[in-house]
């Protein structure tokens, strides 16, 4: 049985709470759990929490209850990013919790992303000094290149525009250079991990292959209908830990993409037969059973919840166990199915480092 797989045991074997089919659990109960969440251990040593929250399209007081409740509930990895627009509701929660003493800094594993407007060296510590005085935070766990092409960096202006409509892109995008001055910031102990988000693994490799330090986690859309299996294995070769992002389809993207005047036909991977069916059999939600499936494969799932209840479901996920035909079942759901390929942004497939040039739609 692999290392993953033990320590999966062993926190559900460390668990004395009797939670199969129920569907609220008291929050002592989950404080609880905190501690037996098990981790998995990035390639510099440091240990990420195998499930996260995901903080994108939460906003304001609705995301300041939310990350309150999600602490509660146990979450220690918070994810967000500086294009998220919340790291000061972030940083206000954790500074609140910090101070009252129900947390030590250390305590949690915070990760957030260097924008496509400052993807360039000089981009690096400018930006990431941004986030750390959001989040009123000396360091973060883990610093991400947000996506591998660049905008021009346009003061308030996260996703600038061209006259034309299409996106105002600089394409002089040298990720090797960048890469650079990710590694600076390690040394200079503003992030003890970096790595990159949206990443092929061409993008990947040329990182790994001019790197002092390592890429420690690429975080990548992943979820039963874009399983990335190829570039998981390239992961795990070089023991870069894969985080999934929109790991249960991500449901309210419509939302986001008509804030650009366009459509999106979302995927029901929740609804879908197979995984209703592997749910009944476990007494567990569809997400539960899909989060579990992440996990048992070394990958670190971070759903975004604003409620209350699923934030807790979404957590209780360690006192179960996919077997060998469970796994088998959701494997066969891989279709290629990606919900986000950066296509909102007009023209973004002709930037030299678009990540999926085999996939947009001419």
């Amino acid at each position: 049985m692999s290392v993953l797989f033990r320590s999966l045991r062993i926190a559900v074997a460390l668990s004395a709470i009797s939670i199969a089919g129920r569907s609220k659990v008291s929050s002592t109960a989950i404080r609880n759990m905190t501690s037996k969440i098990p981790s998995f251990t990035l390639n510099n040593g440091k240990e990420i929490p195998s499930i996260g929250y995901g903080t994108w399209q939460a906003l304001d007081e609705e995301l300041e209850k939310a990350v309150d409740a999600a602490l509660e509930a146990g979450y220690r990895h918070i994810d967000t990013a500086y294009v998220y627009e919340n790291e000061k509701v972030i940083g206000k929660v954790l500074k609140r919790w910090i101070d009252a003493g129900k947390l030590k800094r250390e305590d949690i594993f915070l990760v957030t992303k260097l924008p496509p407007g400052g993807n360039r060296p000089e981009g690096v510590s400018k930006y990431l000094k941004k986030s750390l005085k959001d989040l009123q935070v000396d360091y973060v766990d883990l610093y991400l290149i947000h996506t591998p092409f660049a905008f021009q960096d346009i003061e308030g202006d996260l996703h600038p525009k061209n006259p034309d409509g299409t996106a105002a892109v600089d394409n002089s995008t040298d990720h090797v250079a960048i890469w650079k001055e990710m590694e600076k910031q390690v040394d200079a102990g503003l992030t003890k991990s970096i790595g990159v988000s949206n990443f092929n693994k061409t993008q990947l490799e040329r990182i790994i292959k001019n790197a002092r330090i390592k890429p420690s986690s690429l975080q990548i859309e992943l979820h039963a209908y874009l399983q990335q299996n190829e570039l998981v294995d390239f992961c795990k070769k070089d023991k870069i830990i894969v985080t999934a992002y929109s790991p249960l389809g991500s449901p309210g993207l419509a939302a986001f993409v008509e804030k650009f005047g366009q459509k999106i036909k979302l995927p029901d991977i929740l609804g879908n037969p197979t995984v209703k069916a592997i749910a009944k059999k476990h007494s567990k939600t569809e997400a539960q059973v899909l989060l579990r499936f992440d996990i048992q494969r070394g990958i670190v799932p971070i759903p975004k919840s604003t409620n209350p209840g699923r934030l807790r479901q979404n957590l209780d996920v360690f006192d179960f166990e996919l077997d060998e035909n469970d796994i088998k079942e959701l494997k066969s759901l891989d279709a290629g199915v990606r919900i986000l390929n950066f296509g909102l942004f007009k023209g973004i497939e002709n930037h030299p480092e678009y990540p999926f040039p085999d996939e947009i739609k001419k």
